[in-house]
């Protein structure tokens, strides 16, 4: 029997930073998160993955408050942002920094007058200090001789940096990070992951990353979750994650359901119970354009109306529809 469980390592006496308990959300009824537990420790660097429409992404807009649960609980600091205000929300989020995805700097402003604008909005700082400070966050991300430049005129891999720059301008004990690497070339992609490695283990904050790619997640993790269809599969320590993306195909059929679904992701394998899982009657909703909890209109109104014979398959019926 193959063993790769394992607890997760955590200090006993420190309390989650970031602590998600019961957190179901939905859409026009269709629910996208379905009762959602995860843990964030001071310090670590936890990365959750998933893929598309696994729910990772609502997650991470119902972390940063940007969404509401419908119901469970999400603490930040030891806060429950679940029904604050707009007032109490924009209290706690001096508290953390996010990196967006497109790095999302304003393209009227340099690259130092992005990273100034925080300390520009939410402190009494004088010109002179910000203008230090900016120098110095600038620096921690290789950026310096970037400053006086818009961002038409960087590249995507120094958008980030700019991004990371200004997400650590208020020095904030929670970094958010929505898939740092997305769309940069491989070598752009190790560097922007191996400088946030280096600045938030120097900082001591923890890290809230959100990706698919492998080669990040890995690199950056301390822990990871792996989301599927809504459902939180695991949370476990890399080497547990490692541990089942080496299982061998020959002992491969002696790991759970999940595990298995979870070392297809990890591999990127093109067969697996996340390709076969998918029944006959989704295909059948697929190809006839009926989707449960999703409104929409045919493109093309029927003449008539094809029924479905006693025993038929989807194919059949579907070589029937076309002959009509």
């Amino acid at each position: 029997m193959v063993r790769v469980a394992d607890n997760a390592v955590s200090d006993p006496g420190s309390s989650p930073i970031l602590r998600v308990r019961g957190v179901r959300k939905a859409f026009d009824g269709r629910e996208v998160l379905k009762g959602i537990d995860l843990d964030v420790m001071p310090g670590e660097a936890m990365v959750i993955m998933g893929g598309s429409g696994s729910g990772k992404s609502t997650l991470l807009r119902l972390m940063i408050g940007s969404l509401h649960a419908d119901s469970g609980s999400i603490e930040l600091f030891g806060q429950n942002i679940c029904g604050l205000n707009d007032d109490a929300m924009n209290k706690v989020r001096l508290k953390f920094g996010i990196l967006f995805q497109s790095g999302a700097l304003f393209n009227s402003m340099t690259v130092a007058e992005n990273v100034a604008l925080p300390l520009q909005e939410h402190t009494r700082l004088s010109q002179e200090v910000i203008d230090i400070q900016v120098k110095i966050k600038l620096e921690q991300v290789q950026l310096r001789e970037a400053a006086d430049l818009y961002p038409a005129q960087i590249s995507g891999g120094m958008k980030k940096r700019a991004g990371l720059a200004r997400a650590l301008t208020l020095d904030p004990k929670l970094l958010f990070c929505d898939e740092p690497s997305a769309g940069l070339d491989p070598v752009t992609s190790a560097q922007i992951d191996r400088l946030l490695l280096d600045l938030t283990k120097k900082i001591g904050i923890a890290t809230v990353v959100v990706t698919h790619e492998m080669d990040s997640a890995f690199t950056i993790a301390d822990r990871m979750a792996m989301l599927d269809k809504g459902r939180m599969l695991a949370v476990e320590p890399k080497a547990w994650f490692d541990r089942v993306r080496g299982v061998p195909d020959a002992d491969s059929a002696q790991l759970s359901e999940d595990e298995r679904l979870i070392r297809q992701f990890l591999r990127g394998s093109a067969e697996g119970p996340l390709s076969e899982r998918q029944s006959e009657s989704d295909w059948e909703q697929d190809i006839l354009g009926v989707r449960p909890g999703v409104p929409g209109m045919p493109s093309i109104e029927p003449s008539r109306i094809v029924p479905r014979t006693e025993g038929e398959s989807v194919l059949q019926r579907l070589r029937r529809i076309l002959r009509a």
